[in-house]
């Protein structure tokens, strides 16, 4: 069947933000502007679990006034086609806003008017920079008390990195918020009341203007008095995307006509040379309409950025696709669900067409799937399909073979499309079923959600047989537990949270080893010699083979450094996986009839064991970036606290009228950190954390993580 949507109509776009800036809100208000709802519920009235907003519809995320997974809708606007993703904005659920902005053309980047940047904003935006996605920015919160757009653009400025450029200033603010300025335009568009089907009255802009719409708070005419300042900024920031226009200015004066600056903004906005910034509050539904008129008209089309990058089995860069429907299919796997409608994979279509039945090559597993249902997505609701198209995010039921971030692709021309890039969880708990008789189907019910989040590890302790599970906070390992209860109808019970130590070394050493046996028959023998030395923090592993002369066969090589890599991953101190060094294999010796691939394996671990003991090795721990967020009469007891967990005070900000007061922090001293500051600031302060690094543990708390490890181990199994 034919293309319904021109692919330069499409557009794939996410909302992203800190927690609480008012993504969902935003959501459900483009939703019903669309046409797509006729209701709107708001996330404070969820709470009770009778209602839920399109896109929290978790029990979970009902119970929490939070979203925790993104999900995925369908409208129209102009007669183009928006696919929207809404992300969470809390730390601990960052995978989501990762693997959405991998598969999304562009982005609408919320703010809170009040807080401005915050931790999670930042997060975001860096992740958006990674994968070069174009963003516009929203102000949201406008008739907050405090909230104030130009410091929130100054922050934009500063804090990121970008240039915000306003298209749009507000027209009051509080309580007296009326609407806004329309820098492209040159109108000022006023709510004369906060219902939803509110439309904006327009005037022109005249010097009389804040008196004739009452506007009386001193910051706010100022606002208005520099329209004209604004303006000029906006026009030049658009000259420096059109010559001829330039040209055309500096010869004689002319000024671009409305459709040459909205032609300017969007080629900007594409290549990132700036963001476009627009206000609003979505609850008093003011703004929205023209931040979707903002999404047409500067977002981008699949047809707008670049061609999707191929790589090798070794993710090395090895050539593109093109968007179009005359390419051979290609698609990427960004997401996995289990829901009632069974094991649901979402993909975004990068390139020809997928039709239902066709079989397809899963090509970063060399396995083959076979496509039975497609379905369009409204949140939770399932719309089938029979057909999807370059530029399009669907979700196929039930496939077998695909995770999240594998390629679907045309068995006759297949490739590998760029891989997303995951955290490393940085915390971890023991967890089993409520009941013995449960186990399999706990079991059966973990593999699922770890299928379905990357950043979700499962394993077994080889030393107490628990099972334990990794994740990204506590939040995020509380709230796969709940789910595992609603979704699979299991209880399960976790253990006491465990920090994702890990161990290195302090100084260089070489290390020799023989690995010599005779059993009877044939024997085995290898030998190694291994220099080791630390790298800094962050590197990770690295292997060289410096042999020479064949002292050591090639083909025997892999083998050597395999056996590293296992060995790495259980340290000397207290069983944490070793870090940050470098192993360079210099010399060795081998027998024709008695070496093989095993033995150089065994040698290594062996030397990789004795070396390390006698190369001063250290404990690391995780240490996380925390911003705690509370009002002024609290912040000696905050500071107190912080400085008792071992933190490290590194700046302190405005946020409105309370104080951000940033510090790293180990995470080892964060547990049970939320009850202890609700406590101490009768529940008026908030705070928000993420990994940063990872630091020497104190000599002292080492030796403790040490000793437990040990009794852990000593301690009977069963």
């Amino acid at each position: 069947m034919p293309r319904t949507t021109p692919l330069a109509d499409i557009r794939n776009i996410g909302i992203i933000a800190h927690v609480d800036a008012g993504k969902t809100t935003t959501t459900e208000r483009i939703l019903y502007y669309t046409g797509r709802k006729h209701t709107i519920v708001d996330v404070h009235d969820t709470k009770d679990l009778k209602s839920s907003t399109t896109t929290d519809y978790m029990e979970q995320e009902q119970k929490r006034g939070i979203t925790i997974q993104s999900a995925a809708v369908s409208t129209f606007w102009r007669n183009k086609k928006i696919n929207v993703i809404d992300t969470p904005g809390h730390v601990d659920f960052t995978i989501e806003v990762n693997r959405s902005l991998r598969v999304l053309d562009g982005a609408v980047v919320v703010f809170d008017g009040v807080a401005g940047v915050e931790p999670q904003s930042e997060t975001n935006w860096r992740l958006a920079d990674n994968y070069g996605v174009p963003r516009i920015c929203y102000v949201n919160k406008m008739d907050r008390s405090g909230a104030n757009f130009l410091r929130c653009v100054d922050m934009i400025k500063k804090r990121l990195g970008a240039r915000p450029l306003p298209i749009q200033l507000p027209i009051g603010s509080e309580d007296n918020f009326k609407g806004m300025v329309d820098l492209v335009e040159m109108k000022a568009l006023v709510f004369e009341s906060d219902d939803r089907d509110a439309k904006p009255v327009a005037y022109d802009i005249t010097p009389d203007l804040a008196d004739k719409l009452g506007i009386t708070v001193p910051s706010d005419r100022k606002i208005l008095a520099e329209i004209e300042k604004y303006r000029s900024d906006l026009v030049d920031t658009c000259l420096e995307q059109d010559d001829e226009a330039m040209e055309a200015y500096l010869n004689d004066g002319t000024v671009p006509s409305v459709d040459q600056l909205k032609k300017a903004l969007r080629k900007g906005t594409l290549s990132s040379a700036f963001n476009p910034v627009l206000c609003g509050s979505s609850y008093k539904n003011k703004g929205v309409t023209m931040v979707l008129d903002a999404v047409v008209d500067y977002l981008p089309a699949p047809t707008d950025v670049e061609n999707i990058k191929t790589v090798d089995a070794d993710g090395n860069p090895v050539g593109e696709r093109k968007s179009s429907d005359d390419e051979p299919f290609s698609a990427l796997a960004f997401k996995v669900i289990n829901d009632a409608y069974g094991a649901l994979t979402f993909v975004r279509v990068y390139s020809g067409v997928l039709t239902k039945g066709m079989s397809v090559l899963n090509s970063t597993r060399g396995k083959r799937e076979k496509i039975g249902r497609m379905v369009e997505m409204f949140a939770k609701d399932a719309n089938p399909i029979e057909e999807a198209r370059a530029g399009d995010i669907i979700a196929l039921v039930s496939l077998a073979e695909t995770d999240t971030g594998d390629t679907l692709c045309d068995s006759n021309a297949p490739v590998i499309l760029e891989r997303m890039r995951f955290p490393d969880p940085v915390i971890s708990v023991s967890v089993k079923p409520k009941n013995k008789a449960d186990q399999e189907k706990f079991s059966t019910a973990l593999g699922k959600m770890v299928r379905a989040d990357p950043s979700l590890y499962l394993e077994t302790d080889r030393e107490t047989g628990q099972t334990i599970l990794r994740g990204m906070g506590e939040l995020h390992l509380e709230v796969t537990l709940d789910r595992i209860r609603t979704e699979f109808n299991v209880e399960g019970v976790m253990g006491q949270p465990q920090v994702a130590y890990r161990e290195t070394f302090t100084k260089p050493i070489s290390e020799q080893y023989v690995h010599k046996k005779q059993t009877g028959g044939s024997g085995q023998f290898a030998e190694v010699w291994i220099t080791f030395e630390p790298l800094e923090r962050g590197s990770g592993f690295q292997f060289v083979d410096e042999t020479v002369g064949g002292s050591v066969p090639k083909e025997y090589v892999p083998s050597v450094e395999k056996g590293l890599r296992m060995q790495m991953e259980s340290g000397v101190l207290a069983g944490f996986p070793t870090v940050d060094f470098k192993a360079r294999l210099t010399d060795g010796s081998y027998h024709d009839v008695d070496s093989n691939a095993l033995t150089f394996e065994i040698a290594a671990k062996a030397c990789f064991r004795e070396a390390i003991r006698k190369a001063g090795p250290i404990l690391l721990e995780p240490v996380m970036k925390v911003e705690t967020v509370t009002p002024q009469d609290y912040l000696g007891d905050v500071i107190g606290d912080i400085n008792r967990r071992r933190g490290m005070i590194q700046e302190q900000l405005e946020r409105g009228s309370n104080i951000a007061v940033v510090a790293t922090v180990p995470l080892s001293e964060m547990f049970g950190y939320i009850g202890q500051l609700r406590g101490m600031t009768s529940g008026r302060a908030s705070y928000t954390m993420e990994f940063s690094h990872y630091d020497p543990v104190p000599k002292n708390v080492a030796d403790v993580v040490i000793e437990e490890a040990a009794k852990a181990r000593s301690a009977p199994k069963g």
